[in-house]
């Protein structure tokens, strides 16, 4: 299943860059969401990170996670939107989406593959032979 959001790449002094985010959800791989950031909806250039699905759901609650990919709701429930800080050892990136689009994205996840029931969807063949190819 994919969905595309809108989003904002946050910057510095109150200034913002429309990007789109596409999310994937593969149900053989259902611990995780992929978000694809683009800045335009043509382009065949994009970045790609893997997200995990239940860090998602605990950040529409709260605060989430912590390392590399942080996630915090803000606004008032019916206008919420979620903040993504992306911070990996190459720089910084703050990503705004409404909140009540990755909401509706989630729960479709949970109806495929439910929350804790993740174990019985894995493709271990598959993950096994990525783990063997990168060694």
């Amino acid at each position: 299943m994919i969905q595309g959001l809108p989003a904002k790449l946050v910057g510095v002094h109150a200034t913002s860059l429309p990007m789109i985010m596409n999310l994937r959800y593969e149900p053989s791989d259902p611990y995780v969401v992929h978000a694809a950031f683009t800045t335009d909806a043509d382009s065949d250039e994009s970045v790609e990170w893997i997200i995990g699905r239940d860090l998602l759901i605990d950040g529409l609650e709260g605060p989430a996670g912590e390392g590399d990919v942080r996630i915090w709701p803000t606004g008032e429930e019916g206008c919420r939107d979620l903040y993504i800080l992306l911070n990996p050892p190459s720089g910084t990136a703050l990503l705004k989406a409404p909140a009540q689009e990755f909401k509706a994205f989630l729960q479709e996840t949970e109806a495929v593959v439910p929350r804790g029931a993740e174990l019985g969807h894995s493709d271990f063949d598959r993950l096994l032979a990525h783990f063997l190819a990168e060694g």
